[in-house]
């Protein structure tokens, strides 16, 4: 099969970048033949989605609309692989070359600023189908910025987007959550497809269970699998010192971090432990954070807070296997939150707030614990870290549920799913055809 693979960027940004750089592998890996089409050239300080030998990359900055459209319709792709454009008229010209799916990774065509939360007079998620009332809670409400410039422009751009969802032929989402939101704005329920998002390729699953299998700490595949099975045992020692808490992600006010800070010196002092907390990665409000870190420490003993900054690669997975507990304080529904099931592999339990799509991995009592997202607090916050942590026994059970839970998110069964959508859409059986081509390339070397 020929994917054209679409999207704004190619330097890593974030998370919609790690999928493709892995996805995009595990095509070519099963036979495929891929292009990569993208709207931006990449920023020489990010990292590049790294693409495999014999993919082609084309930039529409480049080569401008025209040439990129003529281009691909020459390239003669089988289906288009779309994961968001920025450009309006490109998109709708790249629906007229070939049957085209939409992996929608956040509120595209649904939302003016693509937050879904109001901000005043305190942080909470929206419930609202899109439409023109959403432009009287933009500026009251606190959904977007404050130049009613922007939220026209913007407004159109989602309305131009909704639309476009409707031309294509099919739309895929990680979360039961996005698939009712966009099911809820008028698209057809035949055409949304929720497919489980993986947890990066083939290899880098491999290189992560084998470094657990090496792992000093105890949080190692062996004995979190025979806590599955529930034969080990958790001794006393292993809850000795202080409790290790992780943030991962954007730091920007959606992500909740100042109420995560408001929650821990109730959580240090119900659990009367000393409390590590490290606040990974970067954004606009990181300054105010660590402000407000500095204040609470010093009035508050048996509270460690840093800010390492961006992390990623051998150092994450370190950052992972030495940490107890992540938590999610996003006051916005996440689409989905996919570094939950990444804790989970390694048997990292975590705390939320339940809001978006955050119930399709964490389950009370299992693999962590919500707090009420409706609106979202501190103190609901606290007390559903002080649940994860409070009792041995349990917390026990958090982890061998966290890493249990993770091993539904493989990327196998991730393009199992994506291929049926494919064939369901061109009425051809690429499943079929990947193995032939792959058992053909075996039988040659």
């Amino acid at each position: 099969m020929r994917i054209a693979v679409t999207y704004s960027y190619r330097g890593k940004i974030g998370g919609i970048e790690s999928y493709l750089d892995a996805v995009i592998k595990e095509f070519v890996r099963d036979g495929h033949e891929v292009s990569y089409w993208y709207e931006v050239k990449n920023d020489s300080t990010s990292e590049p989605i790294e693409l495999t030998e014999g993919v082609q990359a084309s930039c529409v900055e480049e080569l401008g609309v025209r040439r990129t459209v003529d281009s691909l319709r020459a390239w003669t792709p089988d289906i288009i692989y779309s994961h968001g454009l920025l450009n309006t008229s490109l998109e709708d010209a790249i629906l007229t070359v070939a049957p085209a799916v939409i992996f929608v990774h956040g509120y595209y065509g649904t939302c003016i600023s693509g937050s879904k939360a109001f901000s005043r007079p305190n942080p909470a998620p929206c419930d609202r189908r899109f439409g023109s009332k959403c432009l009287l809670n933009y500026h009251v409400r606190g959904c977007g910025g404050l130049n009613p410039v922007t939220m026209i422009k913007e407004y159109n751009r989602q309305s131009h987007r909704l639309r476009s969802l409707q031309k294509y032929a099919a739309i895929v989402t990680a979360s039961s959550h996005m698939k009712r939101e966009f099911i809820r704005n008028g698209v057809s329920s035949q055409k949304v497809h929720q497919v489980s998002l993986p947890l990066g390729s083939r290899r880098e699953r491999a290189a992560v269970e084998t470094s657990n299998n090496g792992a000093a700490n105890g949080h190692t595949v062996k004995r979190l699998a025979a806590l599955v099975n529930g034969c080990d045992n958790e001794s006393e020692s292993d809850f000795a010192g202080i409790w290790r808490l992780l943030f991962l992600g954007r730091m920007t006010h959606l992500k909740g971090g100042e109420m995560l800070l408001d929650a821990l010196p109730t959580a240090r002092k119900m659990l009367d432990r000393p409390l590590q907390v490290t606040f990974a990665g970067d954004g606009p409000d990181r300054k105010n954070w660590q402000r407000k870190a500095e204040r609470i420490q010093r009035h508050h003993a048996g509270l460690d807070i840093t800010f390492p900054g961006w992390i990623s690669g051998f150092d994450l997975q370190t950052t992972l296997r030495n940490s107890d507990l992540l938590v999610m304080p996003s006051v916005w529904p996440e689409p989905f939150g996919l570094v939950g099931p990444e804790a989970g592999m390694f048997g990292v339990p975590a705390a939320a707030f339940n809001v978006g799509g955050i119930r399709d991995w964490l389950t009370d009592g299992v693999n962590g614990f919500l707090a009420p997202g409706n609106p979202p607090t501190w103190e609901g916050l606290a007390e559903a870290i002080v649940k994860c942590l409070a009792d041995p026994n349990m917390y026990a059970r958090l982890r061998a549920g966290a890493f249990e839970a993770a091993q539904r998110f493989s990327v196998e069964s991730h393009l199992v799913a994506l291929l049926e959508v494919f064939s369901h859409v061109t009425g051809r059986d690429f499943r079929s055809e990947a193995a032939q081509l792959t058992s053909g390339a075996s039988a040659t070397a």
